[in-house]
């Protein structure tokens, strides 16, 4: 099924509450189980950021493992096998694009990729996103140019158990927009995902790299982001 080693995600059978924002996250959440069987959500995890990849092509899987520094298996529990069973793949984003070029030789690769863009747009509210982009630039006046736009589409994509969906994000409200831009912040400016790759535990990770995240946060708060 997996090794021991590898980080796994699971698709719920029931309705499991976050460990550590307590939200009900209802049936069928992507959880990452804890100690004590307790769950955490994607976000919470820090997993939301990556993208996943459903099995069926081996070549695509094993170029966007080869290229994904954080990865994690996606298991679902099989009633009938009883069993956990592989789904697929949690990868990164742009992991998942260079693995995708290099398989375009593959009449279903380039059938693939014009699936994933078509659901992509249609799993995105337009407006909602420009709301919330423009909330990220008006509580970060520093973020960079484009960012903004970057943490909504990750924060707010529909069924994806991300901090974007839940009611306090939709609200607008500065507690979720930060948290949306702290998980940027921790995933694209800090070593983070390296430490997590390497085996360190989430939160000696954190720990490691707080300084640098309240560095870009306060930089980003005051108007000194950059471009």
């Amino acid at each position: 099924m997996t090794k021991h080693d590898d980080l796994a995600v699971f698709i719920a059978a029931g309705a499991p509450t976050c460990r550590d924002c307590n939200e009900n996250l209802g049936r069928g959440a992507w959880i990452q189980s804890f100690k004590e069987r307790q769950a955490l959500c994607l976000t919470c995890a820090d997993l939301d950021h990556l993208e996943f990849l459903p099995s069926g092509s081996a070549a695509l899987t094993r170029r966007s493992k080869k290229y994904s520094t954080l990865w994690a298996v996606v298991l679902k529990w099989s009633r009938s096998r009883k069993r956990y069973e592989r789904q697929g793949l949690l990868v990164e984003p742009d992991a998942l694009v260079r693995a995708e070029i290099e398989c375009l030789a593959d009449t279903d690769a380039r059938s693939r990729q014009r699936k994933r863009a078509a659901e992509l747009r249609q799993l995105t509210d337009k407006q909602y996103l420009q709301d919330f982009a423009a909330k990220v630039c008006e509580l970060y006046p520093g973020c960079p140019s484009g960012r903004a736009a970057t943490i909504a589409a990750h924060a707010c994509m529909k069924y994806s158990g991300r901090v974007g969906r839940s009611a306090s994000a939709k609200s607008l409200e500065p507690s979720s927009v930060a948290l949306a831009v702290r998980a940027h912040i921790r995933h694209a400016e800090t070593d983070y995902d390296h430490l997590l790759a390497r085996g360190e535990d989430r939160d000696n990770a954190r720990h490691e790299i707080r300084s640098k995240l309240e560095e870009v946060l306060d930089a980003w708060s005051e108007g000194g982001g950059g471009s």
